[in-house]
C-alpha cells in the first residue's frame, strides 16, 4: 500500500516492491511518527487548515494506533512501503476520509527528517544515561578497590600506580565522551517540519508550533537542508566509535588482567564462558565481543559516509539506507556500555597479586633516581646509576628495595639509610604530585 501511485499506469516489479520497502528497518520510529504527526495536527487546525473537529478525530484515531501498537493489538506488519505509510493507512481506516488530510503541508521528506531526529534525541539521552552509568561503575569499583599496581608502558611494567587511578582514566574517557554526546544532542536540537519536500509550502503554517509541542529549540533555517541534512547521524556514530575505542581499550585490560599471566582481576562467571573441550578454562568472552563489536560500530560510520558522499541536494532514495546502520552502531553501543558496567561491578580485584607484579618489576627504579636528584646528583648521572642497579639486582635475583645499605651506597656515595623510606612502594604515592592518585 503506497502514498502515491496517480501518475503510474502499472504496478513495480514484486522484487522491486520487497527491494524498496523500509518497513523492517524503520518499523521502530512509530513513537517518533506519530508525536510527529500528533503536533502537525495541531498546528494544522492553528493554521486553519483543518477544523478542530477534524484534528480531534485525528488525535483520536492517532491516539488508537499507538496504544494499539503498544498492547500488541497492533503488529507492524503488511504490505506497506515504510512506517509512515502503514500509519496513515491505518489511520484512514479507522477515521475515513477525514484520515487522508493528515498529510496535507507535508512532505515524507520533513516527515522521515523529523521521526529520526526526534528518535536520535531520545536515544542520545539514553546513551548519555548509560556513559553515567558506566563512569559511577568505574569510579565506584575504583573507590572500593584503591590498591597499588603496576602502571605500565609498552605493556612493559613501568611505575606504580593504584588500581583506582588506573580505572580513573577510563572515567575521564567516558567523561568526554558525555560531553560529545551533549554538544550532538545540542547541534541536532532542530525542526524540519516544514521544509516540504524540499522547497516548504504554499500553505500558511506556523513552523513554531510543531517546534515547541516537539521540544526542539528552533526550526531549521533551509528547507534543502533540513530534509537532506543526515549530519547529526554521523555525528553520533563517530561519537558511538570513539565510545566504543575506549570500550575496546579497557575489555582489552580487562582480558590482560584475567589471564593466568597476570590474574589482577577475575571476572565474575556471569561474564565468562567455558571451553567444549578444556575444562580448566574460563573465557572472559563479554570482554572479547566488546572488543571485536567495536569494528561493526566502525563500519556502520564508514557506510552512512560512503552513501552520503555523493549525493546531490536533496533527498536521494539513497538516504533510506541512513537508518539500518545508525540503530545497528546505536543498539551496539548501548548493549556494549551495558555489559561492561555490570563487568565492573562484578569483577573481583587480586590485590595481592598486583602487589607482587610490582615488586618483580623494580617499579621504584624512577624513584631511586628522584632520590639520588634529590640529593644532589644529576639527573643524567641518577638514570645511569640506577640502570646499574637494575643489572645488579637481575644478577643476584633480588628487588631493589631488598638490597642492603652497603650494597646500594656501592653504586653512589650519596646513598643512605632514607632511601628505604623513599622507596617503600606504599609511600611513593605521598610524594609530590603522585598524591593525586592516592586520593582516587
Amino acid at each position: 500500500m503506497k502514498l502515491w501511485g496517480g501518475r503510474f499506469t502499472s504496478r513495480a516489479d514484486e522484487i522491486m516492491e520487497q527491494f524498496n520497502t523500509s518497513l523492517p528497518v524503520d518499523h521502530r520510529l512509530y513513537k517518533e511518527d506519530i508525536a510527529g504527526s500528533l503536533a502537525h495536527v495541531t498546528m494544522l487546525v492553528h493554521s486553519d487548515l483543518l477544523s478542530p473537529e477534524e484534528g480531534d478525530l485525528l488525535v483520536q484515531g492517532l491516539e488508537s494506533i499507538l496504544t494499539d501498537i503498544e498492547s500488541g493489538k497492533l503488529k507492524i506488519e503488511g504490505d506497506f512501503e515504510d512506517i509512515h505509510s502503514f500509519i496513515e493507512m491505518h489511520l484512514t481506516e479507522r477515521v475515513g476520509e477525514t484520515g487522508k488530510k493528515l498529510h496535507t503541508a507535508r512532505s515524507r521528506n520533513d516527515q522521515v527528517a523529523v521521526d529520526m531526529r526526534l528518535y536520535a534525541k531520545n536515544k542520545a539521552t539514553e546513551v548519555i544515561d548509560s556513559l553515567q552509568t558506566l563512569i559511577d561503575s568505574l569510579h565506584e569499583k575504583g573507590k572500593a578497590n584503591n590498591v597499588i599496581m603496576p602502571g605500565y608502558t609498552h605493556l612493559q611494567r613501568a611505575q606504580v600506580v593504584t588500581f583506582g587511578h588506573h580505572l580513573g582514566a577510563y572515567e575521564q574517557m567516558f567523561k568526554r565522551d558525555k560531553k560529545r554526546v551533549e554538544n550532538a544532542l545540542e547541534l541536532m536540537d532542530e525542526n524540519p517540519l516544514g521544509c516540504g519536500a524540499l522547497a516548504g509550502t504554499t500553505h500558511a503554517i506556523d513552523r513554531q508550533v510543531t517546534t515547541e509541542l516537539l521540544r526542539f529549540a528552533k526550526p531549521v533555517d533551509n528547507f534543502l537542508d533540513g530534509v537532506s541534512d543526515r549530519d547529526y547521524m554521523l555525528e553520533l556514530m563517530s561519537n558511538f566509535s570513539i565510545i566504543m575505542m575506549h570500550l575496546s581499550r579497557l575489555s582489552e585490560e580487562l582480558v590482560l588482567w584475567s589471564s593466568q599471566e597476570f590474574r589482577f582481576i577475575t571476572m565474575a562467571d556471569a561474564y565468562s564462558t567455558g571451553s567444549s573441550i578444556m575444562p580448566q578454562k574460563k573465557n572472559p568472552d563479554a570482554a572479547e565481543l566488546i572488543r571485536g563489536k567495536t569494528g561493526r560500530v566502525y563500519g556502520s560510520l564508514f557506510s552512512l559516509l560512503t552513501t552520503l558522499k555523493g549525493l546531490p541536494l536533496t533527498y536521494n532514495k539513497d538516504m533510506q539506507e541512513d537508518k539500518e546502520p545508525f540503530f545497528d552502531a546505536l543498539d551496539t553501543v548501548l548493549d556494549c556500555m551495558e555489559i561492561m558496567s555490570k563487568m565492573i561491578d562484578t569483577l573481583t580485584v587480586n590485590a595481592d597479586q598486583m602487589k607482587a607484579a610490582i615488586k618483580a618489576g623494580f617499579l621504584n627504579a624512577t624513584e631511586v633516581a628522584d632520590y639520588l636528584v634529590s640529593k644532589g646528583t644529576p639527573f643524567r648521572d641518577a638514570h645511569e646509576i640506577v640502570g646499574k642497579i637494575i643489572l645488579y639486582c637481575e644478577m643476584e635475583k633480588k628487588a631493589i628495595e631488598d638490597l642492603t645499605i652497603e650494597e646500594l651506597s656501592g653504586f653512589s656515595s650519596a646513598i643512605e639509610e632514607d632511601i628505604y623510606a623513599y622507596i617503600e612502594y606504599e609511600s611513593i604515592l605521598t610524594k609530590g604530585n603522585k598524591s593525586l592518585m592516592k586520593g582516587e
